[in-house]
């Protein structure tokens, strides 16, 4: 006479979840590139540069512990011609900037639309400015991440729940977790910034916030029942 072992095993599930915020914070890289017959004279320059836009900044209410030299270099400029081969023309100096913004509404907010605050910064600097480009992030993603921790979890605990009952079988106790999370690229602005000044010096150009996302995914297993 044979005995019918209870049945025993374990179902494994991957859960996914997202979180979205409006972003609060823009970070905004900007450049100052200046050209000059000297090391010296294009340095100079770049100094001078420099301090008008982060003077323009400020005076727009943007702390200092926002503002954020990133890079300073001075290289050759060089021209090649068939006779006399490579030759200095010049010489280019470039500091470059990163600058955090608040979003009007939020929390620390100057209450200056950045776009205003960006356009102004741009004109102190003349043509001598760079915008590389914008970045517009969330300054608190403890509270995003929890709830795309969640959505993940739930996600998981449906799909295993739902194999169980398809096997005639209930949820056990959990046996393991494993999570990864990341973060989806961060929205950039509607214009990605190449060129220094519009046509019309100092015009702001519109700043399209968009959303921030933050995702979770686990993996989950259960002993079943």
């Amino acid at each position: 006479m044979t005995t019918e072992q209870p049945r025993s095993g374990t179902v494994t599930t991957f859960g996914h979840g997202t979180a979205t915020a409006t972003p609060d914070r823009i970070q905004v890289s900007i450049s100052i590139e200046t050209r000059a017959e000297t090391v010296a004279l294009a340095y100079g320059r770049a100094g001078e540069r420099t301090t008008a836009v982060t003077a323009a900044l400020r005076a727009d209410g943007v702390a200092g512990s926002d503002i954020a030299t990133t890079g300073l270099s001075v290289r050759t400029e060089t021209t090649w011609t068939e006779n006399e081969g490579t030759r200095i023309t010049g010489y280019v100096a470039t500091t470059s900037l990163t600058v955090a913004l608040r979003i009007p509404g939020t929390p620390e907010s100057a209450g200056v639309d950045p776009a205003a605050i960006i356009a102004r910064a741009v004109e102190a600097g003349g043509d001598d400015v760079r915008l590389g480009g914008l970045n517009l992030t969330v300054a608190d993603r403890g509270e995003l991440l929890i709830r795309a921790r969640e959505a993940a979890w739930d996600d998981a605990l449906e799909r295993a729940r739902r194999y169980a009952e398809r096997a005639g079988l209930s949820l056990g106790p959990v046996l393991e977790i494993t999570e990864n999370t990341a973060t989806a690229p961060e929205p950039r602005g509607e214009v990605r910034f190449v060129a220094a000044r519009s046509a019309t010096a100092g015009a702001p150009v519109p700043v399209e916030y968009g959303e921030h996302e933050v995702s979770a995914e686990i993996r989950a297993t259960w002993h079943l029942d």
